[in-house]
């Protein structure tokens, strides 16, 4: 054997001992010359069987995947775990937190409503709800004084109570409902229901009797406040609407703003107003209107003659015992 042969032989094997595979031993053979690679030293065959003892036999692909986010070391069968566990550990805390900050949070009202009390609240057989709506100035207040003093009925306005709400110390609606009301802007639905709700159970309650009847002042004025009072509190019998031209509402309120002190009664707020009822208020008429239950009274004339017209047209919708 001449002198380079033994030396490349030499390193063949050098490289066969770090690789320790049995695709390295292949590969590796191949590099040796022809005259030794079937004919190995007499230490070939027992590095070979100690080779073949330490690492079992794997595939080709098998000696090339890496789960490491490292650089290899020199052993292509060495597996990393520590990322995984990492990732595992960091995953692991994160739904613990998610889980413990659901148990603290509150519980959702909605729901909580819901499935607390019975739908709707109460029964149109015992309790008469009368929708009350026009356009601001229009008189709506001044007919439900005279409606409750001659057919004992109970006023609630939706503006009054939410006034009443923003007033109210401590009141977490109190600055929402004042910028929707300076802004002519319509309060968020579940919080005027809620209102008129309570007052209505309030109002029951002193009362002693299960039998009631009630005066809905400006309300609603959208209809998916419509389909949620009557789904949640009651159905409406009747709407009473009071038709009155604009310039004729907007010099009420400009006079009643003298010595009202709301913050609404300015003509940049009424004007707000009026397009506000225009294009959701009187889909709310228009649909009840369709369903026959609108009662509508030309409120230009002056309130004596308003009233009038509106007795004369509840009894002959409801009788003259209703």
């Amino acid at each position: 054997m001449s002198i380079a042969a033994a030396a490349v032989g030499r390193q063949a094997w050098r490289k066969l001992a770090r690789n320790n595979s049995t695709a390295a031993i292949r590969r590796t053979i191949s590099l040796l010359p022809k005259s030794q690679q079937f004919r190995p030293t007499s230490s070939v065959p027992a590095f070979t069987a100690n080779a073949s003892k330490a690492a079992p036999r794997v595939s080709q692909s098998q000696q090339y995947r890496s789960y490491s986010s490292g650089g290899s070391s020199g052993d292509g069968t060495k597996v990393k775990f520590w990322p995984f566990v990492l990732v595992l550990a960091a995953g692991t805390g994160g739904w613990v937190l998610l889980i413990n900050r659901q148990k603290n949070m509150p519980p959702n009202p909605k729901q909580t409503a819901s499935s607390a009390k019975p739908t709707p609240a109460f029964s149109p057989s015992e309790v008469t709800v009368l929708f009350v709506l026009g356009g601001p100035g229009a008189g709506k207040g001044t007919q439900c004084a005279n409606l409750v003093n001659d057919f004992s009925f109970h006023h609630l306005s939706a503006g009054d109570l939410l006034r009443a709400e923003q007033d109210r110390p401590g009141s977490q609606y109190g600055q929402l409902i004042q910028d929707c009301i300076k802004n002519g802007a319509i309060v968020p639905m579940e919080v005027t229901v809620a209102l008129l709700e309570n007052a209505m159970a309030d109002a029951i309650a002193k009362s002693g009797s299960k039998k009631a009847r009630f005066l809905i002042d400006g309300f609603p004025r959208k209809m998916d406040q419509a389909f949620q009072f009557e789904k949640v509190v009651c159905p409406a019998k009747l709407v009473l609407f009071f038709d009155c031209p604009e310039q004729v509402m907007e010099g009420r309120l400009l006079e009643r703003g003298k010595t009202s002190g709301r913050a609404d009664d300015n003509a940049e707020s009424i004007r707000k107003r009026f397009r506000t009822f225009v294009e959701t208020s009187m889909p709310v008429v228009e649909y009840y209107d369709k369903e026959g239950k609108v009662i509508k009274v030309d409120a230009t004339p002056g309130p004596k003659e308003v009233y009038e017209d509106v007795k004369r047209k509840l009894v002959g919708k409801l009788g003259e015992n209703f």
